[in-house]
């Protein structure tokens, strides 16, 4: 299985990724990077906090991207260079997060940059930024 190359891909294509997160990706997530932030685990700690209960690591929802990228646009093959990101709203346990990538500039016809952006089940945008990934060559 290959993806898509540079020249394959127009600007504009777009691809997306769908899922509902659950109390056992963010404990799976959490053992995985050893990042027990009680925000994420500890539902008395986090009902103390800003969000008045548990939420998601921003680096998970962040991880949709990265299957989007990997698996459909560019897809296989594809080399993630950077990300640029910015979390504007928290992601809670049961939340259906859309992540979804659109090209939108070619670098020396080798480099894709691509607009990313995640909503929830409501439409509002809880992630946004712009990948850059080299796209499987020919």
């Amino acid at each position: 299985m290959k993806g898509k190359t540079i020249d394959q891909i127009k600007i504009g294509d777009s691809a997306s990724f769908t899922k509902t997160i659950t109390e056992s990706d963010v404990y799976t997530y959490a053992g995985i990077t050893g990042d027990l932030n009680p925000a994420h685990i500890n539902e008395v700690e986090a009902g103390k906090g800003i969000f008045k209960t548990r939420v998601c690591h921003g680096m998970l929802t962040a991880g949709l991207v990265s299957a989007v990228l990997g698996m459909q646009l560019p897809g296989p093959g594809t080399i993630y260079l950077g990300q640029e990101l910015s979390f504007t709203k928290p992601v809670y346990f049961g939340d259906t997060i859309e992540a979804k990538v659109e090209a939108s500039e070619v670098i020396n016809g080798k480099i894709l940059k691509l607009k990313t952006t995640c909503k929830n089940q409501k439409g509002e945008v809880v992630l946004e930024g712009v990948a850059t990934v080299m796209p499987p060559r020919a």
